[in-house]
């Protein structure tokens, strides 16, 4: 975990927009969040969706009745393993350059990724900080599946290749935006799955699986010394994901912060070694909600909340000095007027709470 780390209360964005241009999207972005820009993911393009947005490079991908999936009985699967070994060991130690990995992102499928170098690179002053986004690799093991519809993450050998596949896709990512400024880099990994862990359907998913599958991920991160983050737009076992090596937590503070306090001792010891909290306090879930809230109202929920963790035992400088603020979850399913909403109240209520500072 890199230690200092003090966005003292900065926005900061999830990454879905609902809109098809790139280029568009990019420019909403840095009106909003100048000083953490992402790249955009865009969900009306389907090769973009969660899942499909990452999945070239996994071995012996089919496409079948407009299902896509892992064929584990096609007859060059083994050999399909095999090369994806060979690949991940002569890459793994160092920069992935070649745009012809199976490691790396293309326009195809990212081309938000593209504009945002593109835009980068052209900047008299650097952001604080640049961020990208990944699908976390319980999430993407859960959703991708085999010929029989059973999520690879309970085939060992799958499991293994789908998390080395993410990390690597991670670090590349972490690279190829460090070589374009001095800024801090950032990349979250997504994981809407980790919300059912502990439930029933997570009965054969153990903690120590979960664990060791976020960290292979998180520590290919940091050896590009970039920051990683996990996004959680849900409830879930938050003991767990604070004792990740995670630098910043993303969480739905407007609907699940009651769930998220019942780990005070984790939430203590996370702040104290450094770590940052990304507040989802803009509403993204229900559209009632964003139309009824305003700036003021959520910048005085976010004051209310502070205030509920500072009574365990955590000075509010350092709640305030380690803290972003962000919209609960991405924006892309909703309308761009809502959409835009949400940015600029994420952009107003980081402005208010600065002021706190």
């Amino acid at each position: 975990m890199i230690k200092n780390l003090k966005p003292n209360c900065m926005p900061l964005l999830i990454g879905s927009l609902p809109i098809d241009d790139h280029k568009k999207a990019s420019e909403i972005i840095f009106d909003y969040t100048p000083e953490i820009p992402l790249w955009a993911q865009l969900p009306a393009y389907q090769k973009e969706g969660m899942i499909e947005q990452f999945l070239p490079g996994m071995p012996s991908v089919t496409n079948k009745n407009k299902k896509t999936f892992i064929n584990i009985k096609a007859s060059d699967f083994e050999d399909e393993i095999l090369k994806f070994y060979e690949d991940y060991i002569n890459s793994r130690d160092k920069q992935i350059d070649s745009f012809s990995s199976r490691f790396t992102l293309t326009e195809n499928e990212a081309k938000g990724f593209f504009v945002l170098m593109e835009k980068v690179k052209k900047l008299s002053d650097k952001p604080y900080a640049v961020k990208g986004q990944i699908t976390g690799p319980v999430t993407f093991g859960i959703g991708v599946k085999d010929q029989d519809n059973k999520s690879i993450f309970y085939d060992e050998r799958l499991k293994d290749i789908a998390v080395k596949l993410i990390a690597m896709k991670a670090k590349w990512q972490a690279g190829r935006l460090a070589k374009l400024t001095t800024s801090r880099v950032i990349i979250f990994l997504d994981e809407p799955a980790l919300a059912g862990f502990g439930s029933s359907s997570f009965l054969t998913v153990s903690r120590e699986e979960g664990m060791d599958a976020l960290k292979e991920v998180i520590d290919a991160i940091h050896t590009e010394k970039a920051l990683a983050g996990i996004h959680i737009c849900a409830n879930s076992d938050w003991s767990l994901v604070l004792e990740t090596p995670a630098d910043i937590i993303s969480f739905d503070a407007y609907s699940f912060f009651d769930k998220f306090i019942l780990y005070p001792n984790h939430i203590k010891k996370f702040i104290r070694k450094g770590g940052a909290l990304a507040w989802g306090i803009i509403p993204t879930g229900n559209i009632e909600d964003i139309e009824k809230e305003t700036s003021a109202s959520l910048a005085s929920a976010f004051k209310d909340k502070i205030a509920q963790i500072e009574k365990m035992g955590i000075e509010k400088n350092i709640l305030l000095a380690q803290s972003y603020i962000t919209p609960s979850c991405g924006t892309g399913n909703m309308s761009l007027k809502h959409a835009e909403k949400v940015l600029k109240m994420t952009k107003e209520v980081s402005e208010i709470t600065r002021k706190m500072i």
